[in-house]
């Protein structure tokens, strides 16, 4: 690796990442073992923290990687080691660059597995900024399109592609409302993270909207930037133990 390669890596890499909101388990015994061989899409996600230079994965990331769910999280240099040899300084770039410039980012890209097959992924990352518009994390997505792609010439499959990342990203940014929606649940009904999915499915139910849509009004709402729908504030003042009342 370059000298230049070797100072961009230290601004990715720090110390592990603690994530202080759990994520729901999700079985991955069999994308682990077959997905990644077998024509399976495998879609996993991340997030790099930038403060203490350490990464959040989900579990289908380790299915992606081969590992085994329970285990650690690679840090910054292991998860290089995971690249392709020609391509780590790329990805590395794209990872620093976008923590310096706050720009999201999309490359294909190969990865070897822990079993030492090779896999194309496709690896996005979009920057978190704080309120000040400094880049405190990444989050994105590694998907494997080994058996996905395109028909066509060089710019037909760049454009098939191009399309399927903006559904990615779309799909990335619906998933992060719900989470957080799911966390403020948690913390107005006490209640686990699988009863407040189960509490954001009950309101999309009875509420006829998606839970994206509910998701998205709960998270508006505890900002301080809309008001809370009255239905979804009747359906969410019941769940609420009388210790917590919904303000």
């Amino acid at each position: 690796m370059s000298s230049q390669a070797v100072s961009q890596q230290r601004i990715v890499d720090r110390a592990p990442y603690a994530a202080t909101l759990q994520m729901p388990s999700t079985p991955v015994s069999r994308l682990r073992d077959e997905g990644a061989t077998a024509g399976t899409r495998v879609a996993g996600r991340y997030r790099y923290d930038r403060a203490t230079g350490g990464w959040w994965w989900s579990p289908e990331m380790f299915a992606l990687y081969g590992l085994a769910a329970g285990a650690p999280v690679p840090d910054t240099e292991a998860y290089l080691q995971y690249q392709h040899a020609e391509d780590r300084t790329r990805v590395l770039e794209a990872i620093s660059g976008a923590c310096a410039t706050g720009r999201d980012f999309a490359l294909e890209t190969r990865i070897i597995r822990a079993d030492g097959r090779e896999r194309d992924v496709v690896l996005v990352g979009e920057p978190r900024v704080d309120g000040g518009g400094a880049v405190i994390a990444v989050e994105g997505m590694a998907i494997d399109i080994t058996e996905c792609h395109p028909p066509g010439s060089a710019t037909e499959r760049a454009h098939a592609l191009q399309t399927e990342v903006g559904q990615l990203r779309a799909a990335m940014a619906s998933r992060a409302s719900i989470e957080q929606a799911k966390g403020i649940l948690m913390l107005l009904t006490s209640c686990s993270d699988q009863v407040a999915f189960d509490l954001l499915a009950h309101i999309s139910s009875h509420t006829h909207r998606k839970v994206r849509d509910v998701a998205l009004v709960i998270t508006e709402s505890a900002a301080g930037r809309t008001r809370l729908p009255d239905d979804v504030r009747s359906i969410i003042r019941d769940a609420c133990p009388p210790s917590q009342p919904l303000r």
